[in-house]
């Protein structure tokens, strides 16, 4: 009989398709227990049947939409009551938002998205979780963060500006919880331009995000899955990576100061103590 007991408990959110479901679908390849969060009940339960399909176990499902952060609460309250241990947290949903949307919590809607629910959901969870892995990208570069005005991308709003902040903010937030959570190893990685859902609504995103060169869900996943499995003694606890090595991100994204101003600002956001 199998000895359940050993298994790694790993939370991908974003798990519906793309980065998040090629990941589950390896993780569980190798053995981990994987744990589905998504926002389409039907796009979930077909990712939770493909997992199921290639690893022969079906994965528990959580639904939850990150531009409701009592949908995050809630989710955290769900995962708090069903394991003990997250012994990795891969905080990998995301969104590139196309016009100016403001949340129902009165955010931008791809800072919300994109940083302010996984901030949330990691603060709620950290006492739980042992690694975490976030999906950031080189699209750090449009970022023009400021802490002190989270919406401030709603202003002559250009859709890979707000994405690249927000993916900025992904980093920053990254390093700074390396520095305040000292027992949980924490990666921020870039996965390449992958093919996946976004820019589907746009006829001018879409055309020139075809116009990139693609690699597959499965390939910018990869990172994603090292992290999760590598020693943590051969990793820079913080760090930044792209195709399975460290890199060094932007200034903008690697100045301390500024993660620490975004984690505060952050935390009174969302109504958590910074």
């Amino acid at each position: 009989m199998e000895d359940l007991t050993d298994r790694r408990t790993v939370v991908v959110t974003g798990a519906s398709s793309g980065i998040g479901l090629a990941a589950a679908v390896d993780l569980a390849r190798r053995g981990d227990r994987v744990v589905l969060v998504g926002r389409d009940p039907a796009r979930l339960q077909s990712a939770g049947d493909r997992v199921r399909e290639y690893a022969g176990e079906r994965p528990e499902l959580f639904r939850a939409d990150f531009a409701v952060l009592d949908d995050v609460r809630r989710l955290a309250e769900r995962l708090r009551e069903s394991y003990d241990r997250i012994d990795v947290l891969a905080n990998n949903a995301g969104a590139i938002v196309l016009q100016p949307v403001t949340t129902v919590d009165g955010f931008e809607l791809s800072m919300q998205a994109n940083h302010l629910a996984p901030f949330l959901l990691s603060n709620l969870l950290a006492d739980r979780i042992g690694r975490m892995v976030v999906t950031a990208s080189g699209a750090h570069r449009s970022g023009a963060l400021d802490p002190d005005d989270l919406n401030a991308a709603l202003r002559r709003y250009r859709p890979m500006r707000a994405y690249g902040t927000s993916k900025q903010a992904n980093i920053l937030f990254t390093a700074e919880a390396a520095r305040r959570w000292p027992d949980v190893p924490a990666y921020s990685f870039h996965p390449g331009v992958v093919r996946t859902r976004f820019g589907n609504e746009s006829r001018l995103v879409g055309l020139g995000m075809r116009l990139l060169p693609f690699r597959s869900p499965e390939k910018g996943a990869e990172t994603l899955v090292w992290l999760a499995d590598q020693d943590p003694s051969r990793l820079i606890d913080g760090g930044y990576y792209h195709d399975r090595r460290p890199r060094r991100p932007l200034p903008k994204a690697a100045d301390p100061r500024l993660a620490a101003r975004l984690w505060t600002a952050s935390a009174m956001a969302v109504g958590i103590d910074g």
